[in-house]
């Protein structure tokens, strides 16, 4: 994440199947052209879907380390840089002169251990993980899709790709993972009926550049630009594009100029006509955005949709612990709140090199899983109302859905009162009350221009409480 030989033949067969892939199923044809892309509908599906499950593994799950003296993501800040704490950028960070991560990978690895030499490392220890088991860990956690790193900056690639690498120095066995990662996840994934994305990172490949990136400046500088990064970025996402056929196009940083970013987006939806991209291809369009560890204010009428861990790095960072994990409370808030926007979650987890999910991570994913279970009606398929924020007399804060003609209203926390009275709310013929996990109908009336309701005297669940007004909004 960001702070932000052979190859004609690869690319002719790769292009063969995209043609025939949108012609089978009676699709427009996307042109690569802005006026064509934008024509493109946002899915149903998307729309709906409100939570997704980012991973991020790959060789840097191995050392499974970053410092953790920068708590908020200052990118543009040299010692943020020196000192970053995703854990993804360990190979930017070791290469830095006196940085904590360098030291670090000298103490542990030694000074002559290259990076490159996570490899086999990572190749056996990934031999002992099971895709089924995280595709049902994620259906229950309650995400209905998945987006998978498949390759991040440091170019190791998590499926055997077959486009071959320029770069001389890079040997066979360091460029991708013995398993089909990716094809394997996908499959299972696709059993347990969510739907499967993948993250590519276009805009940094470090094996085409010496790097690092110790300043502001070189964030730019470092992104590889050649006519042969291009073509080998283009084959390797439509190696992606054919063979696993992504719900999500998820690109990261930008996408080389050299490497046609608006040819690859008419490709992808005349290969898969519902699925969607991201913002980060360099170019005007994209079907969402794509805030990294931020909040909105307001109610965005463009699909948006939060990425960010469940601690302060993507990758597997050992020195994290429960001080640096979101609390359940803080994650099931984030959710509603984000969902009141008009946006979704892309919650990361960061898988330890042999697929184990740090047990900090596996106890907040239960936790939303159980939250969802009681409280999903008010988070699928719904739509923002006309504000996502409110305020009740007794000091609560609430968070507004809207599905059909049933208004949600979300209680952050645990309710201050044994009444919530809601600001600007009123009564209204044939409307009833109920919450979330109790069906019991709930007593109402109007308190001086707002809407006041009698809570059970049990609440049910923990965290957070919805208050379903059936019929509020017809």
């Amino acid at each position: 994440m960001i702070h932000r030989v052979g190859l004609s033949l690869i690319l002719a067969t790769s292009l063969m199947p995209l043609c025939s892939a949108s012609a089978a199923q009676g699709q427009e044809k996307y042109e690569p052209t802005l006026a064509s892309l934008d024509s493109h509908p946002l899915p149903q599906w998307y729309a709906g879907a409100k939570l997704g499950i980012f991973i991020h593994w790959g060789l840097y799950s191995v050392p499974g380390w970053a410092p953790l003296s920068h708590p908020e993501h200052d990118f543009a800040n040299a010692d943020y840089i020196k000192n970053d704490p995703y854990a993804e950028w360990y190979l930017n960070a070791m290469r830095i002169p006196g940085s904590p991560t360098q030291a670090y990978h000298i103490e542990h690895y030694g000074a002559d251990f290259r990076y490159y030499d996570f490899a086999p490392i990572f190749n056996r220890e990934s031999k002992k993980w099971n895709p089924d088991a995280w595709a049902k860990i994620f259906h229950d956690a309650g995400a209905r899709y998945v987006v998978l790193t498949s390759k991040h900056h440091e170019g190791f690639t998590l499926w055997p790709s077959t486009t071959v690498n320029p770069n001389p120095s890079i040997p066979l066995n360091e460029r991708h993972a013995e398993r089909d990662i990716v094809g394997e996840l996908t499959a299972a994934v696709r059993r347990e009926e969510m739907k499967m994305g993948l993250y590519y990172s276009g805009g940094y490949d470090w094996t085409f550049d010496s790097g690092p990136i110790e300043a502001a400046a070189d964030y730019q500088s470092v992104k590889p630009e050649s006519q042969a990064y291009g073509d080998y970025a283009f084959a390797q996402i439509h190696e992606l594009i054919n063979r696993y056929h992504p719900a999500l196009l998820w690109n990261d940083i930008d996408w080389p100029k050299t490497g046609r970013p608006m040819q690859v987006e008419a490709d992808y939806y005349n290969a898969v006509p519902d699925g969607v991209v991201d913002d980060r291809f360099g170019i005007q369009h994209a079907d969402f955005t794509s805030p990294e560890y931020q909040k909105l204010e307001k109610i965005e009428p463009k699909k948006w949709e939060e990425c960010r861990g469940l601690g302060r790095s993507f990758g597997y960072n050992r020195a994290e612990g429960e001080p640096e994990t979101i609390a359940p409370a803080d994650l099931i808030a984030l959710l509603v709140d984000i969902v009141s926007k008009n946006g979704n979650l892309l919650l990361d987890v960061g898988p330890e090199d042999d697929g184990t999910i740090p047990p900090v991570q596996m106890e907040r994913l239960k936790a939303l899983g159980a939250w969802l279970s009681q409280n999903g009606e008010a988070i699928y398929d719904t739509v923002p109302w006309e504000r996502a924020v409110g305020k009740t007399v007794e000091g609560d804060d609430l968070r507004f859905t809207r599905k059909g003609n049933d208004l949600y209203a979300t209680i952050l926390g645990t309710p201050k009162a044994r009444t919530a009275t809601m600001e600007s709310l009123t009564a209204r013929p044939g409307m009833q009350v109920t919450m979330l996990g109790d069906a019991t109908p709930l007593n109402t009336k109007s308190a001086g221009g707002n809407l006041q309701v009698a809570l059970p005297e049990h609440l049910p669940g923990n965290y957070a409480y919805v208050l379903k007004l059936a019929g509020y909004a017809q």
